[in-house]
Order: C-alpha cells, then sequence, then structure tokens
C-alpha cells in the first residue's frame, strides 16, 4: 500500500504550507469554515476567474427537488451561526424538501422551526444523523429510501475541528476522520441508489483552504502514533477535495448521473472553532483577534449553495469566495491544491474508506 514520503521529506513542505496558509489572513484553524478554493479535478483556474456575481437571489427554482444537508442546524447565536443551517434556509426559500440531518434533536428540531418561520410554506424536516457512527448513517439511509425512492442534492456540510486531545467514535475511528471524512462517504455510497434515481443529482462536498497543508499517510490514517489537531483536521480537508474528484471520475466511468462537486467557505463567523480546540487555542485567538477577516456565514454558504444549484456549477470543480485570498467574497472558481490532483491517490483513499466504512460505493 502506497503511503506518503517519510517525515523527514515531508516535514519542510508540510511546514511551508501551514506558514503560506496562516499568513493569508488566518486562515490557520479560522472559523472552521476555512477552505482553499479550487477548480476541476486535475485543471486549474486562476482565482475569481470567469464567474459572474451570484448571490442567493440567484438560485434557481428549487421545487420537487428532494435535498440532505448534513449538520444544518447551527442556527444563529451569539453573532455566528453554521453554514448548513444558511445552504438549508436558502434550498427550502427556493422551493425545495429539505432534510437537516444532525445528531442533536433539539438544535435540529429548532432550526427547522426558525426556517420553517423565514420561509413560510418551506417542506423541511429534521432527521438524527451521527455521521461518527456507521450504524447510524446505514439507519439514516433507510429512512430516506422508506420515506421516498430519490434524492436530487446531498450536501456533505457537518464538520468537526479536531480537540487538542485524540478522540474516537464508537466505532473506534478518530472523531475528526471519522466526522469529515468517513462519514461523509459512507453516507454518500449508501444514498448513490436514491441519488441515481434523481434529476440533476448532486454531491457536494465540504472543502476548505486548510486542504493545502494536508497530506494523506495510509499507514497512520487514524493519528494514532502522532496526534495533532491542526494536521487531523488539514488532512480530511485534503480527503474531501480527493474523494469529490475520484466521485466525478467514477460516477463518469460508471455511467451514476451524480455530479460531484467540492466547495468551500471561505472564512466565516461559525462555532467549529469554539466547539473544537477552544477559545484558549491558537486557532481560538485568531477567532477573537482577527474578527473582520470572518465574513457572514451566510455568504460563507454562499458558494455550497452555487456548487449545489447553479447551471453554471460543473462536475470536478472546486469553487470559494472569489475576494482576496479566496477568504470571503461571492462565489468564483478557484485553484485545486497540488497535493488534491493525484486520481491514484484519490482511487486508493477510496479504497480505504471503503474497507473501513464496510461499504460498496463503486
Amino acid at each position: 500500500m502506497a503511503t506518503t514520503p517519510s517525515n523527514d521529506e515531508t516535514e519542510p513542505r508540510r511546514r511551508f504550507s501551514r506558514r503560506s496558509v496562516l499568513r493569508m489572513s488566518a486562515l490557520g484553524a479560522s472559523a472552521g469554515a476555512v477552505g482553499l478554493a479550487g477548480f476541476g479535478a486535475g485543471r486549474v483556474t486562476a482565482a475569481g476567474a470567469e464567474l459572474p456575481d451570484w448571490t442567493a437571489g440567484d438560485i434557481p427554482p428549487q421545487h420537487g427537488r428532494r435535498v440532505v444537508v448534513t449538520g444544518g442546524n447551527g442556527y444563529p447565536r451569539d453573532g455566528r451561526s453554521g453554514l448548513g443551517y444558511h445552504q438549508a434556509l436558502g434550498l427550502a426559500r427556493a422551493g425545495a424538501d429539505v432534510t437537516i440531518a444532525s445528531r442533536d434533536r433539539v438544535r435540529g428540531e429548532e432550526a427547522v422551526r426558525r426556517i420553517s418561520a423565514a420561509a413560510p410554506g418551506a417542506v423541511v424536516r429534521f432527521e438524527t444523523l451521527d455521521l461518527t457512527s456507521l450504524a447510524s448513517i446505514s439507519e439514516f439511509a433507510a429512512r430516506m429510501s422508506a420515506a421516498g425512492d430519490r434524492l436530487d442534492l446531498l450536501i456533505n456540510n457537518a464538520g468537526v475541528m479536531a480537540r487538542t486531545g485524540r478522540e474516537v467514535s464508537a466505532d473506534g475511528f478518530e472523531r475528526t476522520f471519522a466526522t469529515n471524512a468517513l462519514g461523509p462517504f459512507v453516507l454518500s455510497a449508501r444514498l448513490r441508489p436514491l441519488l441515481q434515481n434523481g434529476t440533476d443529482p448532486r454531491i457536494i462536498w465540504m472543502a476548505s483552504l486548510r486542504g493545502h497543508g494536508g497530506t494523506i499517510n495510509f499507514d497512520d490514517l487514524q493519528k494514532e502514533r502522532e496526534y495533532d489537531y491542526v494536521r487531523a483536521y488539514d488532512d480530511t480537508k485534503l480527503a474531501n477535495l480527493l474523494l469529490a474528484f475520484e466521485c466525478e471520475r467514477r460516477s463518469k466511468a460508471a455511467g451514476w448521473r451524480i455530479t460531484s462537486i467540492a466547495a468551500h467557505p471561505g472564512v466565516a463567523r461559525t462555532n467549529i472553532v469554539l466547539d473544537g480546540p477552544g477559545p484558549d487555542t491558537t486557532e481560538g485567538q485568531r477567532f477573537r483577534y482577527i474578527r473582520p477577516m470572518w465574513q457572514d456565514p451566510a455568504q460563507g454558504a454562499l458558494p455550497i449553495l452555487f456548487a449545489a444549484t447553479s447551471p453554471q456549477a460543473t462536475g470536478g470543480g472546486y469553487y470559494g469566495p472569489k475576494g482576496f485570498q479566496s477568504l470571503r467574497g461571492l462565489p468564483g472558481m478557484t485553484v485545486v491544491p497540488e497535493n488534491a490532483r493525484d486520481p491514484r491517490l484519490g482511487a486508493e483513499l477510496w479504497a480505504v474508506l471503503e474497507r473501513l466504512g464496510t461499504v460498496t460505493f463503486g
């Protein structure tokens, strides 16, 4: 099995990547909504190129479309909110049938109540889903299948930033890896039959600028030998890009008709840092003291909504803010990190996740 090079070979490049990302206005572990943008599986496009301004008002009508947004329960509080909440709200306003899927029923049902109040007549519901539990994912997929024979859009929005101490899921996987990479992969595999029955079906993978500093070390994928909470997050965000591009390649080869797209929100005022490493870490200090850098989460959600709904969004694409350094602004096309453009690495990661998740994606 292939692995990344030894630490002696990768360490200089990794340190440079991290410092570069941090210099790009504290992307570091920003609001957890950090993401480097790129476009196309193996294609490079200049940041912010070609796309006209696009806002929530440009979301095409979504009537009749059946949608799942994972982790969409982060309704506004204390000047922050989750990206998935605004994705669900935008889709509901456009007429979609939206399912918010997350672990916290109380918060999920409150998010549904608020969206219903903001978008009278919207069809929105909550379903329990714990991405760290393979059993929960299987049960969720079974409920979705029982409720209908198709799915038109899956937004793999849910994610966590690692805590300072290593944690494992009930299935024994490192928590960040389970939530950000393995869980979305297994969920997408379980829902693939429904998506293949959908109309213009799409899977959207949540990426991050932090993918620039990520590596995929198959010899220590679970960070059992050496745990670093920053690296744990970075590596899963690289994994999300690799999976998005590999999914598009496989969909085309196998005729699934599923469009796979990656997107990132720039930097936005979410709770992911405070709920993850916490306010007393380096990431927490950046979150507190560089507040002008963070854009409103509603705007941070726009690149994801663009990828999810726009006819201009293309399979294998990578979208994020087109403002300075892809940190903020309206949706644009941005540059794929070099380490995400390796189809052999994507295929190997795919096979490993199939084995770990006890699922056959295809």
